[in-house]
């Protein structure tokens, strides 16, 4: 009858009791790590003996992307300029109002009339020939270009924009509506023209074209650019290409 009471106190005392823990091994670690750090050692010194001097320019160039920086042939610059033809450098746009008629006359005497005013929005697109460019000098970083007279390109009138703002027919006018319509055109687009040249289309073609071929080589690697512009005297001016 006693021995009951001491078993039942046994057995609690045996789960009760905890599992003792595990030590940390610092001595391990540490001789784990110093051999990481020499396998590490040794990969770097077997990179050096195989490379020689050109293992830090390669680690080097890794980390600067400027290593592989090069001047591309001016050649290749060239041809990509001339594969675009033209260059569009300058546009003029104006409105230009033109009167037009057509009398019906019998002797000296006007007996009927036909007129309208035609309001023509016009564009005048100046540029240079791209193909006609040279490079006069080529000296590592320094290069001379000669760009071709500036030259008007393309001139229209945008009918959209335009309008016949007043038409009108006498009672014995000719019916030539269509005919003084593109006489208008043709007189509006002339003036447009003239007016682009007078207020300096190709100097403006020419400062913008010396701009873009000077970036153009700028960003292949060049430093110092020449670019030599010719002048076009007004009077040659509108002579579209």
């Amino acid at each position: 009858m006693n021995d009951s009471p001491e078993t039942s106190d046994l057995t609690e005392t045996t789960e009760s009791t905890p599992e003792p823990q595990r030590s940390i091994d610092w001595g391990k670690l540490l001789l784990v790590a110093q051999g990481s750090i020499f396998i590490v050692l040794l990969v770097i010194l077997v990179g050096i003996w195989r490379v020689g001097t050109n293992f830090f320019g390669a680690v080097a160039a890794a980390f600067d992307p400027n290593v592989t920086e090069r001047v591309q042939p001016p050649n290749v610059i060239i041809a990509r300029l001339q594969e675009a033809s033209q260059l569009t450098t300058s546009i003029f746009a104006m409105e230009a109002v033109v009167p037009a008629r057509t009398d019906l006359r019998l002797g000296d005497w006007t007996v009927g009339r036909t007129q309208l005013l035609y309001i023509a929005y016009g564009e005048v697109r100046a540029g240079v020939d791209l193909s006609q460019v040279s490079v006069d000098r080529n000296f590592g970083n320094t290069i001379a270009v000669t760009l071709p007279p500036p030259q008007l390109l393309d001139s229209k009138i945008d009918v959209e924009r335009s309008r016949i703002y007043d038409y009108e027919r006498g009672l014995l006018g000719p019916d030539t509506a269509p005919q003084l319509l593109e006489k208008a055109q043709k007189e509006a687009l002339e003036e447009i023209r003239t007016a682009a040249c007078r207020y300096g289309i190709l100097e403006e073609a020419n400062r913008r074209a010396e701009s873009v071929v000077r970036q153009l080589f700028a960003t292949a690697g060049y430093e110092a650019i020449e670019v030599v512009t010719t002048t076009v005297e007004e009077k040659n001016c509108n002579n579209e290409q």
